[in-house]
């Protein structure tokens, strides 16, 4: 399996990339309950920060995120009680499932989610370092921006004086003419 494929199925709930429960049980080739029983049978494996359940506010935000996404959802969850929200695992707490579950897939497909979570976590410490740079940018720009104006007025001044030079020469005269 691709990790671009797995990726699109990482969303980030609380601050923190996270995978959904029937999501992992349909790569590692499980069903869902069966994954969510073996998560109970080891609850002690599983602490907040490797596991927790969704919110009703976040399994909304996730379902109409993506309209493509909320179909296959839709399409996945037509034996799961809607009134349940889904378990949310996060990196840790997958590489913990593949304990849990001892399967030959579950461990070969968890290294292919940790890969794709390593992945996930490169791509955007690249974007942060991206932003710095651009930023950077616009700094040198602006500090260039202000040297520029000083270099056209500078430019700009023998014009003006010219200038002021030639409204002398053509303003009206008073006084006495010589013919």
């Amino acid at each position: 399996m691709r990790p671009d494929i797995i990726q699109q199925k990482i969303f980030h709930v609380r601050g923190q990339p996270v995978m959904l429960d029937f999501d992992i049980a349909g790569l590692y080739e499980v069903g869902t309950k069966v994954l969510n029983q073996a998560v109970k049978r080891n609850v002690e494996r599983f602490p907040i920060d490797f596991m927790f359940r969704l919110t009703s506010t976040e399994w909304y935000g996730i379902m109409t995120s993506d309209p493509m996404r909320s179909q296959i959802v839709n399409a996945s969850q037509k034996k799961r009680n809607i009134n349940v929200t889904p378990y949310a695992f996060t990196e840790h707490g997958i590489t913990m499932l593949a304990s849990v579950l001892r399967s030959e897939k579950a461990v070969e497909m968890n290294i292919i989610i940790v890969r794709a979570f390593t992945a996930l976590r490169q791509f955007a410490l690249n974007y942060h370092g991206l932003a710095v740079q651009i930023l950077e940018l616009q700094q040198i720009t602006k500090d260039n921006n202000a040297r520029f104006d000083d270099i056209y007025q500078a430019l700009n001044l023998p014009l003006e004086r010219n200038q002021e030079k030639e409204k002398w020469e053509e303003r009206n005269r008073i006084g006495f003419v010589n013919s």
